[in-house]
């Protein structure tokens, strides 16, 4: 028989890719601890809130809000990653300066990056305002690369109108156009200039309450998804659609379960993946919007007609354009584990077994350890901590899986409930894994529940 060797050493090295980013899984709500560049870990959960994404060849750019110290300007900060569950932070494109709209106290919400391919330039809008949001104006920015930095060029109100919440969104044909809620009129659809620096004219007018907007564009159908204004509480969002930017556009109808409130979100992104897509939402925290987390979950279609359902986690596999559930679990208890050097069981109602493991780390370096921890999934895998931190700020561990260190991030969590935290590691096939957590600077981590470890 007679074949192509470089094609089959091609198939075979897409199979291992798709094998091995098999149990990488989105988990929505969860702390997602971000990488950085030359080294394991940064240690602290993704800040880039209002998010968009951009894809520059195979590789995926999320640029949002940096929400450290809250609600004021800090950074419009950019991620990479080619899975969409890795995160590496690469850099600030815009940071704080000593005044002007990037000023101390200002408020810059939902930037968004697209490519001009005509000037080479990225174009990023982001809404710009003062604290009391009384000015309702879109700041515009220019970079050369997509994660480098990036030039502030002013900001206005398109065609004179007021302008909170956007989105942008780049058609077909190259031609470019701003998603902005102005609230004394409606939500509106503007076209940007062919440099993508200006708005030219208003192509469609929603005279309907809405914000968060995004478009998404599929087998000749636009969709507009949308939130209702409730404020930093989330509600039941809305999505319409056409065959036309200028409409006509259909009623506004529910995705997701009615009453759930977007299962606690608020749009950001619609991410388009093979034939479907990705809903990018907000689980927004006011008390401490750097607790705010992301919820995405895929959109399924039947027609015209758009759902979604809610997932603990699901697995996306980007070669493929796919999406599935996430895998089978084991579920080793912390109460279970090897407990030491000062870690001790501590009374949880929330719970699994109503036990937590505490006083990890400290200056003695409480530890709880994960032994025979069972899996079949022998890649590079996702474990769900599940823990406790009842303080304000994100508590840190070190944990070491089969040797390899990392340290992670786990956010505040609330009313005795254990909240998730991801950790991405490479597992073996068998009951041969070994799950350390301490701390190894001397303060103390997070309250242990138990782990989540995929084991198909």
């Amino acid at each position: 028989m007679l074949f192509n060797m470089s094609s089959l050493r091609a198939r075979l090295l897409l199979l291992a890719a798709t094998t091995a980013s098999a149990t990488l899984q989105i988990v929505p709500g969860a702390t997602w601890t971000a990488r950085v560049r030359k080294q394991t870990n940064t240690g602290t959960h993704v800040q880039a809130h209002g998010a968009g994404i951009i894809k520059v060849g195979s590789t995926y750019y999320m640029i949002g809000e940096d929400k450290t110290n809250g609600s004021a300007f800090q950074n419009v900060n950019c991620y990479s990653s080619t899975n969409l569950v890795e995160w590496t932070y690469v850099g600030a494109l815009l940071s704080q300066t000593s005044s002007g709209d990037l000023g101390p106290n200002r408020v810059v919400e939902r930037p968004k990056v697209i490519y001009n391919d005509s000037t080479k330039k990225y174009v990023l809008y982001m809404h710009i305002d003062s604290s009391s949001y009384g000015e309702a104006k879109v700041g515009v920015a220019t970079g050369n690369s997509v994660c480098g930095a990036y030039t502030y060029q002013g900001s206005f109100q398109p065609l004179g109108f007021q302008s909170r919440d956007l989105g942008l969104f780049k058609d077909d044909d190259g031609s470019a156009y701003l998603l902005t809620e102005d609230r004394a009129n409606g939500l509106r659809i503007d076209q940007l200039s062919a440099d993508y620096l200006s708005v030219t004219k208003s192509t469609y007018l929603w005279s309907d309450s809405i914000e968060a907007p995004a478009i998404l564009k599929r087998q000749g159908t636009y969709y507009m998804f949308g939130s209702h204004l409730t404020g930093w509480d989330p509600n039941d969002n809305v999505y319409s659609t056409a065959t036309s930017l200028s409409g006509p556009w259909s009623a506004w109808k529910t995705f997701a379960d009615v009453g759930s409130n977007t299962y606690s979100s608020q749009t950001n992104y619609i991410l388009p993946l093979g034939d479907g897509a990705i809903y990018m939402g907000d689980r927004w925290v006011s008390s401490n919007l750097m607790r705010s987390t992301y919820v995405w979950l895929p959109l399924t279609f039947s027609g015209t007609t758009v759902s979604m359902s809610n997932y603990v986690n699901w697995t996306p596999n980007v070669s493929a354009g796919t999406w599935a559930a996430g895998p089978s679990e084991t579920t080793p208890e912390a109460e279970a584990a090897t407990i030491a050097n000062g870690a001790r069981t501590l009374s949880c109602s929330g719970c699994s077994g109503s036990t937590s493991v505490g006083y990890i780390g400290g200056s003695s370096g409480g530890s709880v350890t994960f032994s025979s921890v069972n899996s079949n999934a022998a890649t590079k895998s996702s474990i769900r901590i599940k823990y406790l931190n009842g303080d304000s700020t994100q508590r840190f561990a070190t944990v070491t899986v089969n040797g390899a260190s990392q340290k992670i991030a786990f956010l505040p969590t609330a009313g005795g409930t254990p909240g998730s935290s991801v950790l991405n590691v490479d597992l073996k096939s068998g009951a041969t894994n070994t799950v350390a957590i301490t701390t190894t600077d001397g303060t103390y981590g997070p309250d242990i529940d138990r782990i989540m470890v995929p084991s198909s």
